[in-house]
């Protein structure tokens, strides 16, 4: 019998599952947000999920889009379809103005998920700011920057191929100094590279969410989340992260 717990020594844990739902050129009105948020419960096998989020914003390419994404969301919610809400690539302006739509329809907004890292810190430290003022909590997806924080990658050896070798032969020279850094404070803690990275991101007040290719990562990644950086380890990569020369390029769809 299928059921929605994860049973783990003796305990029932609730089992949370969150749906994106991309703004598609042909969701143009509330109604169609709301049909795809059924078809996501369907495949999903759910009645309703934890959290349902609007994957990007369309006020960059098609600003009239827009409110209809906020209806519908708001729509999914009220239709008991999601216990919450969220968005995933705005920025601290749009993220302001969604929030005041959902508080005025009284839609919980739980969380915003932006690229974070501490190859993005120059252009995203204010977020947290943002996430405090309305409420919600800060997902912070990519946080090892498709693995360059891991310590793997250098000059010398580059992803082998793709847009990864290129954009990881940009990147690197401009951030030496913060992989040095990283190792440094790993060594001290004991920790791999990937992992105290991980552990910034936690520190800073996000949810890190890691991907992870086989066991022994998803091992690393949870070990990730046992232990704290203490603040002058943090204030030193804030500051390595401060100084990196070309951050990594941020979402296309990541809104001001």
């Amino acid at each position: 019998e299928k059921d929605n717990n994860i049973f783990n020594n003796n305990n029932i844990l609730e089992q949370q599952v969150a749906t994106k739902l991309a703004p598609y050129p042909w969701r143009l009105t509330r109604g169609s947000v709301v049909r795809a948020a059924r078809g996501s419960l369907e495949r999903l096998e759910q009645d309703r999920v934890s959290i349902a989020q609007l994957h990007w914003s369309a006020s960059k390419y098609f600003p009239p889009q827009e409110r209809a994404l906020w209806e519908g969301i708001g729509d999914v919610y009220d239709e008991g379809l999601c216990r919450a809400v969220g968005v995933s690539n705005y920025g601290p302006d749009q993220l302001q103005k969604v929030s005041t739509y959902f508080k005025e329809r009284n839609v919980p907004l739980a969380v915003a998920q932006i690229q974070y890292s501490l190859m993005t810190y120059q252009t995203c430290r204010d977020m947290t700011d943002t996430c405090d003022d309305v409420g919600c909590r800060l997902l912070s997806y990519s946080p090892l920057c498709l693995g360059l924080l891991t310590g793997k990658y250098n000059a010398d050896n580059l992803p082998k191929s793709g847009p990864r070798s290129q954009l990881f032969r940009e990147l690197l020279p401009g951030a030496k100094d913060l992989l040095s850094t990283l190792e440094v404070i790993s060594k001290d803690y004991d920790k791999s590279m990937a992992q105290v990275a991980i552990n910034w991101a936690l520190c800073k007040g996000t949810v890190p969410i890691p991907g992870a290719r086989n066991v022994k990562m998803a091992e690393d990644n949870v070990d990730a989340a046992t232990f704290r950086l203490k603040p002058d380890a943090v204030t030193e990569l804030d500051t390595a992260a401060a100084a990196v020369s070309k951050p990594m390029i941020q979402n296309i769809f990541q809104t001001e």
